[in-house]
């Protein structure tokens, strides 16, 4: 790896993690939903929102990837692309929050259940 190509990862693997210290200072939803839109374009909030919810299908258990992408729109290489990371991948990163969210509310309520919506 040449010194341009070390500090470019630097300059990246530091803006990633100000970035992802950015997303913890967020207080509750709303400012995250407000960080999240003045940070991305429409397209990439899409995305982003079409991932997760794939992501909660998934972990659902229920359909195949061509139900998901009836239902959502996403393209089965999406859908697979996600089913990869949620059990695959070494970050974990939808594990973890999709089990934290399993866990009940303190009213009981499960914060886990999502609609059959069609994403855009």
């Amino acid at each position: 790896m040449t010194n341009s190509e070390n500090s470019e990862n630097e300059v990246t693997a530091d803006h990633m993690a100000s970035l992802c210290l950015a997303l913890t200072k967020a207080k509750n939803e709303d400012e995250v939903r407000s960080f999240l839109t003045d940070l991305c374009t429409p397209a990439e909030m899409r995305a982003l929102s079409e991932r997760w919810h794939v992501a909660q299908m998934l972990d659902e258990g229920e359909l195949s990837y061509r139900e998901i992408n009836s239902q959502t729109g996403v393209s089965t290489t999406t859908v697979g692309r996600v089913a990869r990371f949620l059990t695959n991948e070494p970050h974990k990163g939808y594990r973890t929050i999709l089990d934290r969210l399993k866990r009940k509310n303190k009213n009981g309520q499960d914060k886990t259940k999502i609609g059959d919506t069609k994403i855009g």
